[in-house]
Formats: structure tokens, sequence, C-alpha cells
């Protein structure tokens, strides 16, 4: 049986945003797109995996690396010990995230929510510091509690989305945080470029302490400007967090509430739909992210300093392409536009595998093309999922969102480490994420978009 509010609290409109609040809003964007820029895309892939080789008995900066690590007594090639470690974050996350978005619905407060996941996989980033000889299972370990963590303060940070605008200006608020957070992002890996072209001197050892640093100063950016948002963001609390006043235990709510979400969610299987659609496109997108730096390592044998030069590249080009994108959801609608870009991801997939070896350039032509387009697939996938939303359950519904989202898949990363420990080949593992985009794809154009917004209870936005 669906929570009873009183009238009082249904009676009480939410707060009008203010252009303060959005931008507070935002900041957070730039905030977290530290961790994903710097850490998940660049540094951390190379970082553990040259570790677990080291705990593997393989000489640091060997081109090559056959040996194995046993975390746990499980024998795991060192290749494919951090798209395992990946996947094991996300099965954790299957668990937390939820719990996360329905304590945050019944909280009155959900800033320190905010603030306490936000500084805890801070924390953790920070703590790589300490990851160093063959200390594979203490990064692994301080990875798992990053990326819960980063997921957990996103859903946090997204349940706050349906408050700060209407069922049209949606799409622009979220593309304007991404895209601030793709320069927030790029302008630390702009300054860890300085730091690796200034101080590396050709040595493994000096390349594995630069990564080292450059994952700490991650975790320092994300603490700093995650105080943007604790003071200027507002509360904006549900009708059923209203009616219990603070009174009840929030943890304890929070877990039957879940609960009760779990049983009532068969009454909206339209949006069950779209979730099942972006889970499996965006764990294709996402395993591109995580995995671009893996394999422009060891099987494009590539330098560092490519790397993030590319990725450089990507982060300011996806500024505009998530503004571009965004502005063309004004025209044509935020469902239609997405679905565009699961064909140019396609394109980019394809592109990919053909890529020579010892190429920099060619890599970088690649990485201007997934800048173009990554943006705005995530923020309108965000923007659009905020419409088929019903009233009140925002933070639960972004708990089931996130677990596919911000570098948690697990599929796509499960599925390129198995083909690499069967194949021993980074192509091979690449092409199998094909499957991810085109599936994703039809199931995205079979979801009648219109007529599940209106199913959640909710206004549909003039074009979709």
């Amino acid at each position: 049986m669906a929570e009873t509010v009183t009238p009082a609290a249904q009676d009480i409109p939410p707060p009008r945003s203010t252009r303060r609040e959005r931008t507070g809003w935002y900041f957070y964007d730039w905030a977290n797109s530290a961790f994903q820029t710097t850490v998940i895309t660049v540094f951390l892939g190379p970082f553990l995996t040259s570790v677990a080789e080291v705990a593997a008995g393989c000489e640091l900066g060997a081109d090559e690396c056959a040996g194995y690590v046993y975390p746990l007594g499980v024998k795991v090639a060192a290749g494919s010990y951090y798209p395992y470690l990946i996947s094991l974050s996300v099965l954790l996350t299957v668990f937390v995230l939820p719990v996360i978005g329905a304590i945050a619905d019944r909280s009155l407060h959900k800033k320190r929510l905010l603030a306490a996941t936000a500084y805890t996989g801070a924390a953790a980033t920070v703590g790589m510091l300490f990851v160093t000889g063959d200390r594979y299972l203490l990064g692994g370990g301080l990875f798992v509690v990053a990326n819960i963590s980063f997921g957990a303060a996103i859903v946090v940070y997204n349940s706050f989305l349906p408050q700060l605008g209407g069922p049209d200006e949606r799409d622009a608020i979220s593309s304007r945080g991404w895209a601030l957070g793709y320069l927030g992002g790029g302008l630390l890996l702009a300054l860890n470029l300085v730091a690796v072209q200034s101080f590396d001197n050709g040595t493994a050892e000096r390349t594995l302490d630069l990564a080292r640093w450059s994952i700490v100063s991650a975790g320092l950016w994300w603490a700093a400007f995650t105080l943007v948002p604790l003071r200027w963001l507002r509360e904006h609390p549900t009708a059923a967090a209203l009616a219990a006043g603070g009174r009840s235990n929030v943890l304890t709510d929070g877990f039957r509430q879940l609960g009760r979400t779990l049983r009532e969610i068969k009454a909206y299987p339209l949006t069950l739909f779209f979730l099942l659609a972006f889970l499996v496109y965006n764990d294709g997108i996402q395993t591109v992210i995580t995995l671009a730096s893996q394999y422009g390592t060891e099987e494009l044998r590539l330098g560092q300093s490519t790397l993030i030069v590319t990725i450089l590249l990507v982060q300011f080009l996806a500024f505009g392409g998530a503004l571009g994108l965004g502005a063309l959801a004004g025209r044509i609608g935020a469902w239609k536009t997405v679905l565009l870009s699961l064909v140019l991801w396609t394109a980019v997939i394809i592109a990919a595998f053909r890529l020579p070896a010892e190429a920099p350039l060619p890599f970088m032509v690649l990485g201007a093309a997934i800048g173009l387009v990554l943006g705005g697939s995530q923020a309108l996938s965000r923007s659009l999922f905020s419409q088929l939303i019903p009233a009140g359950k925002e933070g639960e519904y972004y708990g089931f969102y996130e677990i596919s989202d911000k570098g948690t898949s697990w599929l796509g990363p499960l599925a390129f480490g198995l083909v690499f420990q069967l194949t021993n080949s980074y192509r091979v593992g690449l092409v199998s994420l094909l499957i991810f985009f085109v599936v994703g794809f039809l199931l995205l154009l079979a979801v009648p978009i219109r007529r599940a917004i209106v199913a959640a209870g909710n206004t549909p936005p003039r074009v979709l």
C-alpha cells in the first residue's frame, strides 16, 4: 500500500529555485568530474595495472606481462585486475545506491548526505598516495570505496534536479551542469598534463609516481569544490520527509520505503523499460570512458602524454558538445537526440577497432569525435529520466539509475575483461562493446516516451 502523507505536507509546494542555487548545483559537476576524468579515464587504469603487474612478478614498465595476481585466492590476469574491480564495485552499488536514494527522499538534510558521501570518496582517492610497490590490494580496496561513494553522492546530487526546473527547463539545466563538469575536469587534467610533461624523466618509476600524485590531486579538487554546492544549494525535502518532521529514523525508514518502492515499481513498467535501455547503452559508454586509457597504453602502445592530451581534447569539446546537443534537444526533443548519439557511438567503436598502433594523431581525432557526443548523450539521459520519476521518489529512482552511470557499469567491463583473458587481445574485447550500443538503441527506440511520462504522473515537455 502506498505511503500516506498528511494533507498539509501534500499542499506545500517546492521552493522556487534561484540562479545562485542552480549555479551551486552545476558546481558539483565541476567538483566530481575531476574523479571521472583524471582518475577513472586517464590515470587509474594504467596505474593499478602497473601495480598489479609488479605484484605478479613482472618488471615495471615491461611491454607485456603474462603474470597473475591472487586477490582473496582468486587467479586473475594482471591486465584484467582493473576491469574486474570496476565490475566488483558496481555489484556492491546495486545494494548501496537505491538505499542511499531512499534515505535522501526521507531526509530533511540531503546536503549533509551529499557531504558525507562526497568526502568519503574524496578521502579514499587521496588515500591512493599510499599505494606503492606491490600494494595492489590496497589500491583496489580504495578504488572500490571511492567509486561507490562517487556513485552515492551522484544519486543525492541528481535528486535535486526535478526541483530546479520544470519539464521544459531540465534538459538545459542538466546540459549546463554536465558542460561545466567537463570544464572542471579538463582544467585539472590540463594541470596534470603540465606536471607530467615537466617532471617525467622517462623512467617507469617516475611515470608511476606522477600518476599517483595526479590521482591524489583529483581527490583534493573534489573535496574543495564540493563546498560550493553545500553552501549554495537549498534543501528540497519531499512530502514524506516533511510529514515525518525529522522525528523518525531516516536509515530504517529509508530501508522500509525502498521495500515499498520495489513492490510498487511494477506500476511504472515504461519507466523500468527506459531504465533497462539506459542500463544497456550506458554500459557501453561507461566502458569506453573507463578503459580508453588502458586500451591506448596496452594495445595501441601510446604514451601517457598522448592519452592526457586526447582526454583533454575530449573534455573541452564535450563542453561544446553538451551545450550543442542540449540546444538540439530543444528543437527535436531529448529522446530523438539521445537516439542520434547512439548511432554516432556505434561509429566510434568501429573506428576505434581500426586504429593503428603507435599513431597518436588518429587516436586524437577519434577522441574529438567522442567529445562531441559524450556530454549530450549523458546529460540528456539524466534529464529525460527525471521526467519518468513519480513525485517524491527522486532519490530512490536515481539510485537505480546511477547503478549503471558514471563509471559504475559492470556488464561492459566484465565482457571486456573476460574476452581479454580468453584472447589476450584488447581489440577483440573492444568489438564486444558494439552489442551494448545496438541493443540499447533498439530498446530506447521502443519506449513510448510521452506515454511513459504521463504514466509517471508528470507533464511531458513540448518536444521529445
